[in-house]
């Protein structure tokens, strides 16, 4: 590569000042944080970062196997287990499959009738109750930039 070639600051995307590799030390105190106190928003850790990445991609539909390869992962159990709890509607599609299921096969003791709200209060609350995704990064900003697309 250095032939022909004075120096990498052409080869880099993140040069520093003197057009040489960033000291991994000054990335965060000489850019990170004063691109996060400019931009009004909470301090937070450089691998937070990478945890944002991975839970966008899995949040936005893409699969497990690309974001193990996007992550680096030695393993799709790495990628599941860290981001698994976050995977839209997964535990939902399961119970929805075993309703299936048990509607084929005959039940010992019967399906239930779901139950009426006694107090029309009671049932406004349980309508309205928002439980936050289990996400590693529980920055409300963040997650709230993804109703946005």
């Amino acid at each position: 590569m250095m032939a022909r070639k004075s120096g990498i600051a052409d080869e880099l995307v993140f040069p520093s000042q003197a057009g040489t590799v960033i000291r991994p030390d000054n990335i965060v105190p000489r850019y990170m944080e004063p691109a996060l106190e400019q931009a009004g928003l909470r301090r937070i850790r450089f691998h937070d970062l990478r945890h944002t990445l991975g839970s966008l991609l899995i949040q936005d539909g893409a699969s497990l196997a690309y974001v193990k390869e996007q992550m680096g992962h030695s393993s799709i159990q790495i990628t599941v287990d860290t981001y698994g709890h976050i995977i839209p509607g997964a535990n939902i599609a399961w119970v929805d499959r075993l309703d299936s299921k048990s509607s084929q096969q005959q039940s010992a003791t019967g399906r239930q009738q779901p139950t009426q709200a006694s107090d029309p209060i009671d049932a406004q609350i349980s309508e309205k109750t928002w439980l936050p995704p289990r996400d590693s990064n529980p920055d409300m900003l963040i997650q709230s930039q993804l109703s946005y697309h």
